[in-house]
């Protein structure tokens, strides 16, 4: 995997994400807005706002929209966290009734200002997700709670349908990629899931064009499946603004689905793999598939 050292390439054809309008996208945009909710969609500039919005499915960012760490990649802003709101949950929940949901996706921003890193809204989020909406089956985008494992106790005894943490990048680029982060603790909270909860499918993801190489990014798949990850989402980094990370390299969509190719053979049962993905994309479709393989 060869990688350009320019700061600046030009982005390639394949990488064009739907536009943000349409008559769907303004109604989950109005509807965020009067419930006072946050999106990792908007937050993260996610380049699939447009195409997922339209379909009437967003992700909802619990615990406010300032994170406590300074992610290079990331376009959340940071700073001071706000209060913890408890109504959060039930309007949640509303706005996912209001939308129709019946595979809803949580995430939320680092809150390394908590003992529990947030872990007590997942789970009050999960149960008034369940309450309100029986049969909706909901999947967590946890962030590392600091490698507590009692966070984690609170969470899975929630009973996520899917527990999502993300490796986000090789171990050699943790330093500039996820300050505040760590593989091995990453990779320690995806095992004890799988541990204390082994029926509840974990799922990670990772990033591609900051400098990574093949045999680094083969090795972090092997971890992930050792760690007892079944579901894998790949995609192309793409800098948020020129405050972040430079792509060092756009990978080409066949490499993409040769990286998917060889995760199912290492034995995941689900790899979302190319350009434009990211952890939530398609992630109803991800469990489902996921499901069917077992």
């Amino acid at each position: 995997m060869l990688v350009s050292i320019s700061p600046r390439l030009p982005r390639p054809e394949w990488i064009r994400a739907p536009a943000r309008t349409g008559e769907n996208y303004r109604e989950v945009q109005a509807l965020m807005g009067r419930l006072g909710l946050h999106t990792v969609c908007e937050s993260a500039a996610c380049p699939n706002a447009g195409e997922c919005w339209n379909h009437r499915t967003a992700t909802f960012m619990i615990l406010g929209n300032v994170c406590t760490r300074r992610c290079g990649f990331c376009a959340v802003g940071k700073g001071a966290p706000l209060p913890v709101d408890y109504d959060e949950p039930r309007r949640v929940a509303e706005a996912a009734a209001t939308l129709g949901l019946r595979y809803v996706v949580v995430t939320s921003v680092n809150r390394d200002d908590r003992k529990d890193g947030g872990a007590e809204l997942f789970a009050l989020t999960i149960r008034a997700l369940r309450e309100r909406l029986p049969g909706c089956n909901v999947e967590v985008l946890i962030p590392d709670f600091q490698g507590s494992h009692a966070a984690m106790d609170l969470v899975m005894e929630a009973a996520p349908d899917v527990l999502n943490h993300n490796i986000e990048t090789v171990p050699r680029l943790y330093r500039q990629v996820r300050l505040g982060a760590r593989y091995d603790r990453s990779l320690d909270i995806l095992d004890y899931a799988r541990k204390i909860r082994p029926g509840i499918p974990s799922k990670s993801g990772i990033m591609l064009g900051l400098g990574e190489t093949d045999g680094e990014v083969l090795q972090v798949m092997r971890d992930l499946r050792s760690s007892g990850v079944g579901i894998l989402t790949i995609g192309q980094y793409l800098r948020p603004s020129p405050k972040h990370l430079p792509v060092l390299r756009y990978v080409p969509p066949e490499e993409f689905a040769e990286l998917a190719r060889i995760g199912r053979g290492m034995g995941f049962a689900h790899v979302e793999s190319g350009p434009l993905v990211r952890s939530s994309y398609h992630a109803a479709e991800s469990h489902a598939g996921a499901a069917a393989s077992l």
